[in-house]
């Protein structure tokens, strides 16, 4: 059975779960990041503002622009539910799609481009991105390299509540690393990771896991960022897991772009269902690391490695296990909060499936092997992107 034909798993609606006497969770939200390649070269292609101004009338502020023109943003409203958050996903993409084939493009959900541009990518028109690109050049380089992310976004009381799940979450942000590579070729190259994406992306200054910080550290650190490095703003902490600066919201930041719809909705499902299990615990002391320093980075390392194919670092117990094992631990510990708000079977059904296709990076590499044609491999993006019902 193909790809694009695996049945997903449904989440009941959220009247027949809340008629099941299920609890809502938090609020949570996705922003994916999508790349605009050439339908003839299927290299990365400057057309954005042709399908932005196309679908500005439709969609308005949940379409935008990127840093590169190859790209295109959208964000979902924010949602109580899974489905609702398969939904909005699935009504973008059906719109995004037509929109870059009449601008003469395919819409790719993947973390690096797989085949290299022809020219050095254009920044988008924006004082912002400007100063970005003359401030840190060097992460940059040629202007030849473009990365597209999944973030995650959690509804929060504030931001201590933010910032004391951030910490809570350190020991599995690098299995949603995991569980999201989909960057295994850059520029024309088998990379030898799972996602290259998180190579490329540390480029920038700040990119990593978060510090353990209360209100008022993050407060001092972020202001200290701020004079030293030369960023922006805070919007340009780019944490693993950071208090979002103009939501109120935990904004969870270690995902590639991913071409199946049902990864999406698999990684945000479980990240909310891990927050909502985590907030009961927020007046107890967070669990130690049981591994030592640099620890968080190497599992991070080792999820970029290997993806689902790998192994992984267990954080708790300080020790490499293999991810999918890492993904079952994952599960269990989100599991009350996927059961409060009745999504646990279908998150199981979503992660059997996973099981079957296999990873992003393991399907991009099956369409390489099949012909050994980089662009089979953009093609098979291009229709499972594509493939999203509502």
């Amino acid at each position: 059975m193909s790809l694009t034909t695996q049945p997903s798993a449904r989440i009941a609606p959220d009247a027949a779960r809340t008629a099941a006497g299920c609890l809502p969770g938090p609020t949570f939200g996705v922003e994916e990041e999508f790349l605009l390649v050439d339908r003839r070269t299927r290299a990365p292609a400057g057309r954005a503002s042709q399908v932005i101004a196309a679908l500005a009338p439709v969609l308005g502020p949940q379409v935008q622009r990127e840093f590169y023109t190859t790209q295109v943003e959208v964000c979902t409203r924010p949602v109580h539910d899974a489905e609702g958050l398969r939904a909005d996903l699935a009504r973008m993409r059906a719109l995004l799609v037509p929109a870059a084939r009449e601008a003469g493009c395919l819409l790719v959900g993947t973390g690096t481009p797989v085949i290299p541009p022809e020219f050095p990518m254009a920044i988008t028109g924006d004082d912002r991105y400007r100063v970005m690109a003359e401030r840190f050049a060097g992460a940059i380089g040629a202007r030849d390299q473009v990365v597209c992310g999944c973030h995650v976004h959690v509804g929060v009381d504030s931001k201590a509540q933010a910032l004391a799940l951030s910490t809570r979450m350190r020991p599995w942000l690098p299995v949603f690393q995991a569980l999201a590579a989909n960057s295994p070729f850059d520029r024309g190259r088998d990379s030898g990771w799972a996602s290259w994406r998180a190579i490329e992306h540390a480029r920038w200054p700040t990119v990593g896991p978060a510090p353990v910080l209360n209100e008022p550290g993050y407060d001092l650190v972020a202001n200290a960022l701020i004079r030293r490095t030369g960023l922006l703003d805070r919007k340009m902490i780019y944490w693993y897991a950071r208090p979002s600066e103009h939501v109120p919201t935990l904004e969870i930041r270690v995902a590639d772009s991913n071409a199946d719809l049902d990864v999406v909705v698999l990684i945000a499902t479980l990240v909310r269902g891990l927050v909502a299990a985590l907030l009961p615990q927020l007046d107890t002391p967070a669990p130690a690391l049981a591994a030592g320093p640099g620890a968080v980075r190497e599992a991070h390392r080792l999820a970029a490695l290997g993806g689902l194919d790998g192994e992984g670092l267990d954080l708790l117990h300080g020790r490499r296990l293999p991810a999918w094992q890492l993904v079952e631990r994952l599960v269990e510990q989100a599991a009350p909060g996927l059961e409060a708000v009745g999504e646990l079977d279908a998150v199981g059904a979503l992660v059997d499936r996973l099981r079957l296709t296999g990873g992003g990076a393991a399907r991009q590499r099956a369409s390489y092997r099949r012909r050994g044609r980089l662009s089979d491999v953009v093609d098979d993006l291009a229709r499972t992107t594509a493939a999203a019902v509502i």
